[in-house]
């Protein structure tokens, strides 16, 4: 038989590896055997929302998928040593090992950790909820108290709803102002927005300012019209002090299209009245005349946008800053309104789409306590920094077997020396991801899902908070390995033998189940398009495609979104077939305002004081001593080549200098006695690392500077290029006891440390 002569092709997807989102444009070549290879990879000039940008991760997927130590099968634990086994034996061991710890104990013994990846995978988001009801356990935890609730607290309590948050209308504003955020290196986060920096370059270009607020010198910071320099922790006082500014030199004015709709001004004033400039400038370290110079340019501009992210979240006060960014954004006129901060309107919908528009049952949190430390549900999780006390205390509700989807906690979460003690002492654990890593290396079963150029994308959760209305569906660039199952095949047959359907179950029952939830409800929605509709034919309808899973799934709610064909309502809407015929995306336009539609709070206006802020201020005031004489603290920083851990086995994004470094200000190390290149011993309350010193004038005076998702020296683990780049994993120091109250967030920034020569 003649040899078959290569061919090319070329497909289109969406990146997964981070919140920018950005169109890939794959090259892909025949094997002459009737397989592919990928040839090329770059950014798709075409794609309505990137429009050709690419950072550096994106064009590594090839890599990611031959990653010679990414799981092509499922391992088993046996005698403390992982070997690869079939699927059929895998799905009998978790069924002994869940049902053993469900027959002994109960489903309160079980809980879930799903980890910041799931937000990037259209399974993971669509089956995690089917996974957790399924488990039945109030037992719940994930990357979210590492990272954004408090976003989603203060939305929640100002808003309605914990997903309507507003983002920076990048593409219009004149003046943006940045406390928090490298998005020169995170791409942008909780704000969906290809060639972030592209955008903010071209705030400074068409004449408008740029600020960053930060204790260091970041890359973003550096583009900056101005850096402001803080102390870690202290972003509520910075921001409230604005806020009184605003308010005692009468600059505040929310605006006619927002007055109408806002509860709680003068609570507000009289609440923020402690807080003047003159106040907060110890505390802050930022003199008092800029602070009130940066409340008068921010009413002043024509447009402006406060966007806060991680280092004002991971604080001990992150729920009352990310409260005050709104309450800025509000007094000086710039919530939603076009350069300012505005809601997006997701195709796909979601929580604020749905429902009676501008009022509704408004956000609660404590629906239930944490079994050991009392810490409030919020969200219907708790925690994730008690995780390890649930494991290794006794008692009633004790965790007993966990579940784990893509996540790293072990790197990510508080105390990680003693959450990894308490791994060990698990009766069993099964976890979902690509690598054994140093969280899945303690589970008696690991479930590779396929790579990400083997699966579908959508960016369901990314695109509510993105700075246009935009929809792309991504299909698999290549085919699934043989016997390999798909990511939501893998969570739906897991969820079906933790109800007790054993090893054998299909998992489609698990996906009919959810879709027919899904239909049902959004027929008996008296505001949906499909209201009153029957609920067979439009299952019938869905399922005429021979669509299954997330796909299926993602159909209805794309027809029945706000820009949907309603199942014939809107010939013109959007749907799945819809957007497979648009490769590139389908752009529905620029951001506008929404307000009062996309309130849910039960008085139906934006609750600008809400109590548990304004009892916040109290505990915020009596702080401010203290954040004012902190000798030496500690924060976090990420790398524009890293995604938090996962990404550091891949060649080509952690060669060059070594990136795991402890920054030091040059007045520090003189005085404590370290050198450029040396190595430092940083101790806190709760453990000690030691780590190669870098001096730079990057950083604040009284702050040091730990890069975060390293430390891969951890035995058991099969990362061989990670390892190769240790590193040293920052949440070794990182106190689990130490949480914002109102989120239960744990405290990644601020951290109290001693630093001295490594002897």
């Amino acid at each position: 038989m003649p040899d078959v002569a290569p061919t090319t092709r070329t497909a289109f997807r969406t990146c997964p590896l981070c919140e920018a989102s950005c169109g890939l444009e794959i090259t892909l070549r025949s094997d002459g055997a009737g397989g592919e290879e990928v040839q090329q990879i770059r950014g798709d000039r075409l794609d309505v929302f990137s429009k050709g940008y690419l950072c550096p991760k994106g064009s590594t997927l090839t890599q990611l998928h031959e990653d010679p130590d990414r799981l092509r099968s499922p391992m088993v634990k046996r005698n403390g040593v992982h070997v690869p086994v079939s699927w059929d034996e895998a799905w009998r061991v978790i069924d002994d090992g869940l049902g053993g710890v469900i027959a002994a104990h109960g489903r309160g013994a079980l809980a879930a950790y799903v980890g910041n990846p799931t937000a990037h995978s259209l399974s993971a988001m669509t089956f995690s909820r089917v996974l957790l009801t399924g488990l039945g356990t109030r037992h719940r935890f994930s990357a979210s108290t590492v990272d954004q609730m408090p976003r989603h607290v203060a939305s929640g309590h100002v808003f309605g709803s914990p997903v309507a948050i507003p983002v920076p209308d990048l593409d219009r504003t004149d003046y943006l102002m940045i406390l928090g955020a490298n998005p020169y290196a995170s791409n942008g986060s909780v704000c969906t927005a290809p060639d972030f920096p592209g955008r903010i370059e071209a705030v400074c270009a068409r004449g408008g300012k740029l600020v960053v607020v930060d204790p260091r010198l970041s890359r973003t910071a550096e583009e900056a019209d101005e850096w402001v320099s803080i102390r870690p922790g202290a972003d509520a006082l910075l921001l409230a002090a604005i806020a009184n500014t605003m308010l005692e030199e009468a600059l505040a004015d929310p605006g006619e299209h927002i007055s109408a709709h806002l509860a709680g001004l003068d609570d507000l004033r009289a609440a923020l009245t402690p807080f003047s400039a003159e106040f907060a400038a110890a505390p802050t370290g930022i003199p008092s005349e800029t602070i009130r110079r940066l409340a008068r340019e921010l009413a002043a501009a024509p447009t402006a946008a406060v966007y806060g992210r991680i280092g004002t979240t991971t604080t001990e006060f992150g729920s009352t800053a990310s409260w005050l960014i709104d309450v800025v954004n509000i007094l000086s006129g710039n919530l939603d309104r076009p350069g300012g901060s505005m809601f997006p309107l997701p195709v796909a919908g979601g929580a604020t789409t749905r429902g009676k528009p501008g009022s509704g049952r408004g956000f609660t949190v404590g629906r239930g306590h944490s079994r050991v430390s009392g810490h409030p549900e919020v969200m219907g999780e708790y925690p994730v920094s008690v995780l390890a006390e649930e494991i290794l205390t006794p008692g009633e509700g004790q965790i007993r077997a966990l579940v784990t989807v893509a996540g790293n906690p072990v790197l990510s979460t508080p105390n990680s020396t003693q959450l990894a003690r308490s791994l060990d002492r698990l009766d069993f654990m099964v976890s979902i991801d690509l690598y054994l890593n140093e969280t899945t290396c303690h589970a008696d079963v690991v479930l590779p899902p396929p790579s990400q150029l083997q699966r579908s994308h959508y960016d369901l959760l990314l695109l509510q908070f993105a700075v246009r209305n935009v929809a792309n569906y991504s299909p698999p660039v290549l085919p699934l390995d043989d016997g390999q199952p798909d990511e939501w095949e893998i969570i739906a047959k897991l969820t079906a033998i933790a109800q007790g359907l054993g090893p054998d179950v299909d998992p489609s029952m698990a996906d009919d189940a959810a879709i027919e939830a899904i239909v049902r409800s959004a027929v008996a929605n008296d505001h949906s398009i499909v209201s009153g509709r029957e609920p067979d034919e439009l299952l019938a309808e869905l399922s005429a495609s021979g669509r299954r899973g997330p796909e299926r799934m993602l159909d209805f709610m794309l027809r029945t979104g706000p820009y949907g064909d309603g199942f014939g309502v809107d010939p013109d809407g959007t749907s799945l077939d819809d957007l497979l015929a648009r490769p590139h995306g389908r752009d529905f336009g620029a951001l506008e305002p929404r307000i009062p539609e996309i309130l849910r709070t039960p008085s139906g206006r934006i609750e600008l004081s809400p109590e548990p802020f304004v009892a916040d201020l109290d505990r915020l005031a009596a702080a401010a001593e203290e954040l004012a004489t902190r000798e030496l603290v500690l924060v976090g920083r990420r790398h524009l080549r890293s995604n938090n851990s996962w990404m550091h086995n891949v060649k080509v994004l952690v060669k060059g200098k070594p990136r795991c470094t402890l920054q030091v200000h040059p007045g520090d190390a003189t005085s404590l006695g370290l050198v450029d290149g040396g190595a430092a011993t940083v101790t806190s309350r709760v453990g000690a690392v030691t780590a190669v010193v870098e001096v730079t004038e990057a950083i604040r005076p009284g702050v040091v500077s730990l890069p975060h998702g390293w430390g891969h020296d951890v035995q058991g683990a099969r990362l061989r290029v990670a390892a190769e780049h240790a590193g040293v994993n920052s949440n070794v120091l990182s106190d689990d006891e130490a949480l914002d109250p109102l989120s239960g967030t744990s405290v990644l920034n601020g951290i109290p440390v001693a630093v001295a020569p490594a002897s």
